[in-house]
């Protein structure tokens, strides 16, 4: 009531004015008229207030995203980092299925020196950044990353270590650091560059399997998992971005994409819970449909359990993986639903289609169907790739992988592109909805005050610039106040 009460003596005022009869307003504080303040040093002094501000509020961290989930290309999505004082630049793959953040030292064994990626690699050399130190096995942090098999100890030596086996064989090796990163943030509609924040991440000292391989090599693996080793929770426990973030990579040839510490907001996002106290984003998986109809498969087959089973979303796997017993009825299902101009082979032991025409004209809906009643609608791009072509006819195949003897269900990049996904820790809740990634996408984060602050993040990844800023309500509001004493004072 007193904000509605201020305004309308504004305009009242003003109006008496308009009408003729003088009023006169004392401004308290204004600049002195004997020098002037220019614009840009007033800008200059807000985004220091705002830096500083930064140091113990929330705010969205945006990230640049690189390469596609198209095999034959890139076949994986990666993003950069700046490590170090002063600061070097790290390429590093998005990697939902893990907790980690590590680079390669300038000490590793079977590093890859240079990338098919046309990437300059870079090594991290703890004895040329002036704010890096060791980690002990007597540090807080190292002792929460061994409860969560992130880190390792031994008695031969105080390092906080660690080793890590990965699905494709691959393996990495090293010691533990802690170091500056420089992160892109943004705060009320502006971005300092220059903020950072104290972090623990892995020096990679030997590798080996896909990991040594140059064709699609990068610096490390940026694990985005939920423990506390990892970035998204040591940024959110010092204050400087909220427990949640969010990703939108596009799925064309182009790649790229969005990836924040925020939250998307879009109307279409649907959301459903996790599995409890486990150590991967596990979710509920109930049913599959196609064309709208349940396939035969128990949901007991989806359900996580102590025995490997599951069905985990992971950013890390290009393709996307089906629990044994799922994986028949799903790839028959699609089959049956093929007219009889379609020609069916088997290559490689995939399931083959030759196609004359557009693949949205001839093959199904797919909905993967969750608890909540949440579901994931699956167009044929998201479950079909494009192998090659014969004689005219483009080859698709399912994308959808079988692991034999393993029932875990794997949703990859073949599933995740084209769709905003949200990973909201806070609320124990992963939500997505289909989008098209190369457009601009709003993002929340709850700043220290409870306020949500909404930026454009889409104009800016891979800049440094913001355009097209959504303010918040109130922000409209209360530039619309500021415009009307401005114009009073003018008259």
């Amino acid at each position: 009531m007193a904000v509605v009460f201020v305004i309308l003596l504004v305009m009242l005022t003003a109006a008496t004015v308009i009408s003729g009869s003088p009023v006169t307003l004392t401004l308290e504080r204004a600049f002195p008229t004997n020098h002037g303040v220019e614009m840009n040093q007033l800008r200059a002094r807000d985004l220091l207030r705002h830096r500083r501000i930064l140091q113990s509020s929330n705010g969205v961290v945006d990230f640049d995203v690189h390469g596609t989930f198209d095999p034959f290309q890139v076949g994986l999505y990666f993003t950069k980092v700046q490590l170090g004082t002063p600061p070097v630049e790290f390429y590093v793959q998005i990697d939902t299925g893990s907790d980690v953040l590590w680079v390669s030292c300038s000490s590793c064994t079977g590093c890859p020196q240079t990338s098919g990626l046309q990437l300059e690699l870079n090594f991290f050399d703890t004895g040329r950044s002036s704010t890096s130190s060791l980690i002990s096995c007597s540090d807080r942090r190292c002792n929460s990353g061994i409860q969560s098999s992130d880190a390792t100890c031994t008695s031969q030596n105080n390092q906080c270590s660690y080793t890590f086996q990965y699905g494709d064989g691959s393996g990495t090796s090293g010691y533990y650091v802690s170091d500056t990163m420089h992160l892109d943030t943004i705060f009320e509609g502006s971005v300092a560059t220059n903020s950072s924040a104290p972090v623990v991440f892995g020096c990679s000292n030997q590798q080996s399997g896909d990991l040594t391989k140059s064709d699609r090599a990068v610096d490390g693996i940026f694990g985005f998992g939920q423990q506390e080793m990892s970035v998204i929770s040591q940024l959110s426990s010092q204050g400087i971005a909220p427990r949640v973030f969010s990703h939108c990579l596009r799925g064309d040839s182009t790649g790229g994409g969005v990836l924040v510490l925020g939250e998307i907001v879009e109307p279409n996002i649907v959301y459903t819970p996790l599995v409890p106290s486990q150590p991967h984003y596990n979710l509920n998986l109930q049913s599959i449909s196609v064309n709208g109809q349940a396939l035969q498969i128990a949901a007991s087959v989806f359900a996580t359990s102590n025995n490997n089973r599951g069905t985990i979303v992971d950013s890390g796997t290009t393709l996307a993986y089906l629990a044994e017993e799922a994986y028949d009825p799903f790839v028959n299902a699609i089959t049956a639903t093929m007219p009889q101009s379609v020609r069916t082979v088997v290559s490689r032991g995939n399931q083959c289609f030759l196609i004359t025409s557009s693949v949205a004209d001839i093959f199904p809906q797919v909905s993967l169907n969750f608890a909540g009643g949440a579901s994931m609608v699956l167009r044929p791009q998201d479950y079909l790739i494009q192998q090659s072509s014969v004689s005219g006819a483009a080859v698709w195949c399912i994308g959808f992988q079988k692991i034999q003897g393993q029932g875990v269900t794997i949703l990859g990049d073949l599933v995740l592109k084209d769709k905003i996904i949200v990973y909201d820790l806070a609320g124990q809740r992963i939500g997505w909805a289909n989008y098209d990634c190369s457009l601009s996408v709003n993002v929340s984060a709850a700043t220290g005050t409870g306020r949500s602050e909404y930026v454009n993040a889409g104009e800016i990844s891979g800049s440094t610039s913001l355009h097209d800023i959504h303010k918040h309500p109130k922000t409209v509001f209360l530039s619309l106040f500021v415009a009307l004493i401005c114009c009073f004072v003018f008259l």
